[in-house]
């Protein structure tokens, strides 16, 4: 709640802020998980800070429910163009969260998305991220202090699973079971389900906890993930930056969670395993989700297979 406190209380216009509060209450009791309440705000929050950099006197500015269609498309052409195609995919559908609600509290007649095209995102291929590469991060890590044994397991865990950058950095203590080293994740569409780690793993979270459980004022702290200092949570967008930064130190471009799940995905089908089972192990729910995880793995055993076919080369 936090991050969402510090999101809202950077809200200028009193009508947009009272709104949003009203919105993220709606949502809580909607039993919406704090990482999606935290997305959908921060893309209306974004549109009102767009409009108020780029019509400051304008009604829409002050008001969510004078917002225009044609508004709407500016922010989303800024959004492709400052972000990315995906990026403004993800605030759309946002936006059509926050505008069908304001429609059915009667704030405004119809949605100004109504028209508004999807971005097409078209589709990158993720980098897979290497065991040479995971060990290089794990090095950069290396130690006994306080804030080494948490990398080091943040990394572990997130190599090991394959799961969400939320699933992972949301998890509390009492959903944590060394005794059959695995974890309760909260998935999208509050879908949970436990998945096991491996010894590696385990090894290093359990130092990690008795590291933890040393800190002063530590008992008042649910959250398994804990700063340096203060006894405070580690939340998701602390870890983001975190994973990144861990990366630069070990030489790497572009660490961050999703592609060790797009690793795990890779690892998966090219030792055999089963599609089904690894929907149920990553937390899909649509047969898509493997196909599109499937296609950045699927172009590294092509690349893998047109070398030792040597195709071309033999002349």
């Amino acid at each position: 709640m936090a991050d969402i406190a510090k999101l809202l209380a950077n809200v200028q216009s009193t009508s947009w802020g009272d709104l949003l509060r009203d919105w993220e209450r709606f949502l809580r009791a909607a039993n919406h998980p704090e990482t999606t309440r935290y997305g959908y705000l921060l893309a209306a929050c974004q549109l009102a800070g767009y409009l108020a950099g780029e019509m400051p006197d304008s009604g829409p500015a002050r008001d969510p429910s004078l917002v225009t269609r044609r508004q709407v498309i500016a922010f989303q052409a800024w959004m492709i163009d400052t972000r990315s195609p995906a990026t403004a995919v993800n605030k759309h559908k946002s936006l059509q969260q926050f505008f069908r609600w304001l429609v059915e509290e009667d704030e405004m007649q119809c949605s100004p998305m109504s028209g508004v095209p999807l971005p097409d995102a078209g589709q990158k291929l993720i980098p897979l991220i290497s065991d040479d590469e995971t060990r290089q991060i794990l090095d950069a890590c290396k130690g006994s202090s306080f804030l080494q044994l948490r990398d080091q397991a943040l990394v572990r865990m997130y190599y090991n699973t394959g799961a969400r950058l939320s699933e992972i950095g949301c998890l509390l203590v009492t959903e944590v079971d060394l005794d059959t080293n695995s974890v309760l994740l909260h998935g999208k569409g509050g879908k949970d389900r436990r998945v096991r780690f491996g010894a590696a793993t385990a090894r290093v979270l359990t130092r990690y906890l008795r590291a933890r459980n040393r800190l002063a004022g530590i008992a008042d702290v649910k959250q398994l993930w804990v700063c340096g200092k203060g006894a405070r949570p580690l939340r998701p967008s602390g870890i983001k930056i975190r994973l990144k930064r861990i990366g630069e130190k070990a030489g790497l471009k572009g660490v961050y969670a999703h592609r060790w799940r797009h690793s795990f995905a890779h690892e998966w089908k090219l030792a055999g395993g089963d599609t089904g089972d690894l929907m149920v192990l990553l937390g899909w729910s649509s047969e898509e989700m493997p196909r599109r995880y499937g296609a950045s793995a699927a172009a590294e055993r092509a690349q893998q297979t047109q070398s030792r076919l040597g195709i071309g080369e033999r002349v």
